[in-house]
């Protein structure tokens, strides 16, 4: 096995505790679930917050989710001018037999500006 970067991005509705669990657990969620993921292969996840984001640590979805034994980091990402605000990213570092062709990165919400290169995946 080989340890993949899997990325997504989201943006957050609101600077509220629910809000950001929300938004992590959507995007987590999706994460997994498009690139058949089980926490047993995770070698480690990282989680950052524009800096307009920090009401709540958005790894705690994570952990809500059962990832008791994953090593799990918050941040926030740099502060650069014209960079989107109220946004979520998560880079999950998972041992797999997958290509990297075939990992699937999301961007939700707001986020698929990040990235108009992928498929739109919400809504």
């Amino acid at each position: 096995m080989l340890v993949r970067g899997v990325r997504g991005a989201t943006t957050i509705e609101a600077n509220t505790v629910e809000a950001v669990l929300e938004a992590s657990w959507e995007l987590l969620s999706a994460m997994v679930e498009a690139n058949d993921i089980d926490a047993e292969y995770v070698a480690s996840a990282l989680f950052t917050t524009s800096p307009d984001v920090n009401a709540e640590f958005p790894a705690v979805a994570a952990r809500e989710m059962g990832w008791e034994h994953v090593p799990l980091l918050c941040g926030h990402e740099m502060s650069v001018p014209k960079a989107l605000k109220m946004c979520l990213r998560i880079l999950i570092h998972v041992n797999t037999d997958k290509p990297a062709k075939d990992i699937r990165h999301i961007y939700l919400r707001g986020a698929t500006a990040l990235r108009p290169d992928i498929e739109k995946q919400d809504d």
